[in-house]
């Protein structure tokens, strides 16, 4: 029997006497019938409503990410607050504050949920590409879809503003987008696109580094360039670089230019 079962059944035990040599109980007292006690038993766990909940929770989260994602991709993250995240969802930003602990966490969470999105497209992106001038180009069209429709002022605030988030760019760059440009060109000198001496580590640190630089302000001011132009001119001038003539005729043909070289 359970401990606390058996606390329940223990019977009482009467005072001591008056002092004499013998002690006695008091006839008054009785074991309790084990048939006549009423016993607690502590609630089963509901867990359909357990589940209810937390599927309310993981719903409400996901609005608040697309509310969110939706308000820094208009306006940029430093001008968006808890406030206008809230007003644009039609809820309490207490509500918000029972899911983070506040707007760095929201932004923080938000970036890593798109990061792991981003890593599986393009991740189809490069296992679907017949060669790596498409995949380059694949790439290309992937980063068009995600800057068409924001505002540049984004990136730049998640720099300046959340260094810890924009260390998770970082990162994805150093540890995913690096390994696929190493894997294309190999891919590349196999297939005749790129050159043979070309140097695949040294070639793709440059190209890593040349993504980071596009986002840098100091080197191209928002005022003065789009980011998605920067990043474009600046893939072709890489590809140009280490294909061979066959990858540039390849390249001319999926820009449709028909110019000899």
């Amino acid at each position: 029997m359970p401990q606390y079962l058996n606390a329940l059944f223990q019977p009482e035990i009467a005072p001591f006497g008056d002092g004499s040599s013998e002690n006695t109980r008091n006839s008054s007292e009785k074991t309790p019938d084990p048939k006549n006690v009423s016993i607690v038993l502590p609630a089963r766990p509901n867990h359909a409503r357990d589940t209810e909940m937390s599927t309310q929770a993981d719903n409400t989260r996901e609005r608040i990410f697309a509310g969110a994602f939706e308000l820094f991709s208009r306006f940029g993250i430093k001008s968006v607050t808890m406030d206008d995240i809230a007003k644009h969802l039609s809820i309490s930003k207490k509500t918000i504050y029972q899911y983070f602990r506040d707007k760095d966490e929201v932004v923080h969470v938000l970036l890593e949920k798109r990061l792991a999105i981003d890593c599986l497209e393009f991740e189809e992106v490069t296992n679907t590409a017949p060669n790596v001038v498409e995949e380059v180009f694949g790439h290309m069209k992937k980063l068009h879809q995600m800057f068409t429709n924001a505002n540049p002022n984004m990136f730049y605030d998640l720099r300046k503003y959340h260094p810890r988030t924009w260390e998770l760019v970082s990162a994805f760059r150093r540890d995913v987008v690096l390994g696929m440009v190493e894997k294309a060109l190999e891919k590349g000198k196999r297939d005749g696109f790129v050159r043979q001496d070309v140097n695949t580590k040294i070639l793709a640190v440059l190209r890593i580094e040349q993504i980071e630089m596009g986002f840098n302000p100091l080197s191209f001011p928002p005022d003065k360039y789009q980011i998605l132009d920067v990043q474009i001119a600046m893939v072709e001038h890489f590809l140009y670089g280490v294909c061979t003539l066959k990858g540039h005729k390849l390249i001319n043909s999926i820009k449709q230019i028909n110019e000899e070289e």
